[in-house]
């Protein structure tokens, strides 16, 4: 195996969350075009669609399946479907997440509770399964954000909580996992990229984080997309239970 080969995922079945858009969207294609067929798990089955078509432009297999992640029943038919249909489960993406910005004396419950639900229970929901059915040498690799890590000048009390503990949630699985089973469990910790969630911040918000990237820009979804595939590939095969940060430098600002 030369060292370009270790990049390629020929052969295997990927699962990715939070499918039907954004960021979703980049790490469906990018795993396909490195040689994977690809599950489609979201709630908005008719955008899982698209995303299945540039899969399937690549000459990989796709597979939509409706799933709602902080409903642990979809989780274990997503998981399920997969291996019924696709064979085998080795990577999944868990990247399904949802996001507020409600000041924290305002915040009532059941918001708060929405995002927990889906950023980290649904993420646990998708892991646990894929524990499960999984052999060694797979990898899981949990979103979560800069948020996790540090600040950015918005009320996002449960969002940040939601992707702290998903980091935490990934050392306690690596270490759960990888010498057991073999499953390696890593999470990427995304800066500013286009999505559906940073369409929404306020007008000049972005603007004013500029002088904390480093890089000088937002990123490309491309980029976060290549960072996912390393961590799938076996070239990233001695690496678990680690948070990289693919934010421009901003967590060093």
């Amino acid at each position: 195996m030369t060292i370009l080969d270790r990049f390629r995922l020929d052969g295997k079945v990927a699962v990715v969350t939070g499918a039907s858009s954004g960021l979703g969207v980049a790490f469906a294609e990018a795993l396909a075009e490195a040689g994977a067929d690809v599950a489609l798990g979201a709630r908005r089955t008719d955008k899982l669609e698209r995303t299945a078509e540039l899969v399937e432009a690549t000459g990989r297999r796709a597979l939509v399946v409706a799933t709602d992640v902080s409903r642990p029943e979809d989780a274990t038919a997503l998981i399920d479907r997969t291996v019924e249909e696709l064979g085998r489960v080795d990577i999944l993406i868990n990247n399904a997440g949802i996001g507020t910005a409600y000041p924290a004396t305002r915040e009532t419950p059941d918001q708060f509770r929405q995002v927990i639900d889906v950023n980290l229970n649904g993420a646990y929901w998708v892991a646990q399964a894929c524990g499960r059915v999984m052999q060694p040498g797979s990898s899981i690799i949990n979103i979560s954000s800069v948020l996790g890590i540090t600040t950015a000048g918005l009320p996002q009390a449960a969002y940040a909580a939601s992707k702290a503990g998903l980091i935490g949630l990934t050392r306690d699985l690596a270490q759960q996992w990888t010498g057991r089973k073999g499953i390696r469990v890593n999470a990427l910790a995304p800066g500013f990229f286009p999505s559906e969630m940073t369409a929404e911040y306020p007008d000049g918000y972005l603007e004013a984080q500029a002088p904390r990237l480093i890089a000088g820009r937002v990123g490309e979804p491309s980029e976060l997309a290549a960072a996912a595939v390393f961590l799938a590939s076996d070239a990233a095969s001695y690496i678990t239970g680690q948070t990289l940060a693919v934010d421009g430098g901003l967590t060093i600002t």
